[in-house]
């Protein structure tokens, strides 16, 4: 099985393209490259069934934010604010960086 790479990192803010979330947006909390996975803010939630514990006495259902794909987020630029794709390209330093496609802008240091 061949490893992907993951163009998204910890604080970026993403769109879900597709799923019932479609067109939410929010940042991501963690990112899991090899399960080629994301937790993003205010996405995908999930019901829980916790038993009482001493942390928490009540017990009950619980909402936490679950898993999404990374192939259904697509990256949002920081400057123009628009859902973009990204390319890579090397800086003096030997650096790479992401650009954005649509404004040109450099979106971080990768």
């Amino acid at each position: 099985m061949v490893e992907q790479k993951v163009n998204l990192k910890k604080g970026d803010t993403v769109m879900v393209t597709t799923g019932e979330d479609k067109g939410k947006k929010g940042k991501i909390v963690s990112i899991f490259p090899k399960k080629l996975e994301a937790i993003v803010e205010g996405v995908n939630f999930l019901k829980k069934h916790v038993k009482p514990t001493e942390k928490s006495p009540q017990g009950g259902i619980i909402d936490q934010e679950g898993t999404i794909s990374v192939s259904n987020l697509i990256l949002i630029c920081n400057k123009c604010n628009k859902p973009t794709t990204i390319k890579k390209e090397k800086i003096k330093e030997g650096k790479r960086v992401r650009i954005c496609k649509k404004c040109g802008e450099i979106i971080d240091k990768v």
